[in-house]
């Protein structure tokens, strides 16, 4: 492998796991429930996975693929002592920086603009349009 070349197939396993880190961070929504979830220790849990793939590989990776890996894994260290800086808060936090999208911006991506549709859960919104589907 060239010293530059970056593997997608890598790229793409360390970036699904730093976009993990951060929904665990409670800095980006969660695509699950579409709010802020913080949950530090999968958070730790994930940057420790990246820290043995970086450990594994030494040696294995291009110069870029080596340099994005330790990056990443500083700037979600960085993140993490962040977090653990701040008071403990409930699982479900949102953060002045960054906002979930509103019940509104959820309803407008489903294509409905009900308000019961906004408050309900994604099970009773799949039972509303599947019974609204027969």
């Amino acid at each position: 492998m060239a010293t530059s070349e970056v593997n997608q197939h890598f790229l793409g396993l360390i970036l699904s796991l730093q976009q993990s880190v951060w929904v665990y961070l409670g800095k980006i929504a969660s695509p699950g429930s579409g709010k802020l979830e913080r949950n530090l220790e999968a958070a730790k849990d994930s940057i420790d996975l990246l820290e043995v793939l970086e450990e594994k590989t030494r040696g294995n990776l291009s110069t870029e693929e080596a340099k994005l890996l330790s990056s990443l894994l500083l700037e979600l260290r960085m993140n993490y002592v962040d977090e653990l800086g701040k008071e403990p808060a409930s699982t479900t936090e949102a953060t002045a920086d960054t906002e979930p999208p509103s019940a509104t911006e959820t309803a407008s991506d489903t294509g409905s603009t009900s308000s019961a549709t906004e408050t309900a859960s994604p099970a009773e919104k799949n039972r509303s349009e599947s019974e609204a589907g027969e």
